[in-house]
């Protein structure tokens, strides 16, 4: 049998951890026979949490003979792990056994050195800091997860699960990937990545910025003509100064600034009725159903009905309506 350790340092994020756990303690062959043994592990016998504390019986000596490691994620308010773990989970490595990380326990990975060169992600509102912590780890924000070979990372937590059904279709094929899913209650694949799940703000304007009244109005008429020469207009300068001071003060060009203002009006939209995609891009000021689909998909990585489909649970019930 395949060994699944899966490492609970303190603070652990409860469901970074049962995700794994159950996806696969869930799996069974055709015959109905389990081909992973699933086992927690820690550093000591005591492990506390938000909420509660657990008993753990196996130790670090647990991932010396695991085939796979998964690292949970943990809270904010955690410490850096212990020499003790960065150690063993080097010695694993080096071992060559499979590693993977759920959410921010990518840090705990990194902290290891093992990310150094590779690709890596974490959930979206970590992954700055990922990157300003260790700046050897190339971190992409936008996907759901990464696979290294060895060594994999995910983002949230659901993200995680994502990741564990991927490696157990790399494993054992897509049939008995593709009944773990359905046993989690899953789809085999989510399409889209993590950049359909972040809040896509505007650049930061510094308050009392003579941009601030502008910005507004743009806000107020998205779903107008808006162009550089009424910007520039409204602001009472020429288009070259404009477009300059523009840049100097939210590092962007007004154009691009527009555009993300309207994909994040359309996913406001998307997320809270049931209007058509074509009223939706009407509403959102994009000139064509297909050149905000295209923009939708350049910025949130997926398209409008998959977004909806997302956040609503459901197909969009507004498809095709006026």
């Amino acid at each position: 049998m395949h060994t699944v350790a899966i490492l609970v340092l303190d603070d652990v994020v409860p469901f970074d951890m049962a995700a794994p756990m159950q996806t696969f303690d869930w799996t069974r062959l055709p015959d109905g026979r389990s081909p992973y043994r699933v086992t927690l592990c820690a550093e000591s016998p005591e492990v506390r949490t938000e909420g509660l504390t657990m008993r753990i019986e196996r130790g670090l000596e647990a991932l010396e003979s695991a085939d796979t490691i998964i690292v949970p994620g943990r809270s904010e308010e955690s410490g850096p792990p212990s020499e003790r773990v960065l150690s063993a989970l080097r010695q694993a490595a080096a071992a060559g056994t499979r590693i993977a990380s759920v959410c921010v326990g990518a840090f705990v990975l990194a902290e290891a050195g093992l990310l150094d060169g590779l690709r890596a992600t974490t959930h979206w509102i970590a992954a700055a800091e990922l990157a300003r912590r260790h700046p050897r780890v190339d971190v992409r924000p936008d996907v759901l997860y990464v696979d290294n070979g060895q060594i994999l990372t995910s983002a949230g937590a659901a993200a995680g699960l994502d990741m564990c059904l991927h490696m157990i279709r790399r494993d054992l094929g897509s049939a008995v990937a593709a009944h773990a899913a359905r046993m989690c209650v899953v789809p085999l694949e989510r399409e889209g990545g993590q950049a359909q799940f972040i809040i896509h703000e505007h650049p930061p304007v510094p308050r009392g910025s003579d941009l601030e009244p502008l910005l507004e109005w743009i806000g107020d008429n998205l779903a107008g003509e808006v162009t550089l020469a009424a910007m520039a207009a409204r602001s009472g300068m020429s288009e070259r100064t404009f477009s300059r001071r523009f840049r100097e003060q939210t590092g962007t060009t007004p154009l691009q600034w527009l555009l993300r203002a309207r994909v994040r009006r359309a996913q406001y939209l998307l997320e809270n009725g049931d209007h058509s995609v074509e009223r939706i891009a009407r509403q959102a000021g994009f000139g064509s159903p297909t050149a905000f689909r295209e923009r939708f998909r350049r910025v949130v990585g997926t398209t409008p009905y998959a977004y909806r489909a997302a956040f609503h649970g459901r197909p969009p019930t507004g498809a095709g309506r006026p």
